[in-house]
């Protein structure tokens, strides 16, 4: 099986690829000369070569999800300069009408 030049401006329009038509014979060349090596490889008898891939019997391990809550080195408030009801206040942004007021 060859690939012609308008097999390859059709996968091309389809990639949305801009093939310059300079490139085109080139390009087909070197997509045959590929489809060629690939022709030489299936002509290789393979009969005799014990298959290398194999099936795992058990799933892969899952590890429990019961660790629970991570302990930190130091308190939440020490990571913000304020907090409220365990919620971490941060001021507005400056894009918002009313910068006056920080907290929700």
């Amino acid at each position: 099986m060859a690939v012609t030049e308008d097999d390859v401006r059709h996968i091309a329009e389809l990639a949305r690829l801009a093939v310059p038509p300079s490139t085109l014979g080139a390009l087909v060349a070197e997509l045959n000369g590929i489809l060629t090596h690939m022709d030489v490889l299936t002509a290789v008898d393979t009969s005799a070569v014990e298959h290398v891939f194999s099936t795992p019997i058990e799933g892969t391990p899952l590890r429990s999800d019961s660790s629970g809550p991570l302990e930190l080195f130091s308190a939440r408030e020490t990571f913000a300069p304020a907090m409220r009801d365990g919620f971490y206040l941060v001021p507005r942004l400056a894009t918002h009408d009313d910068s006056s007021n920080t907290a929700p």
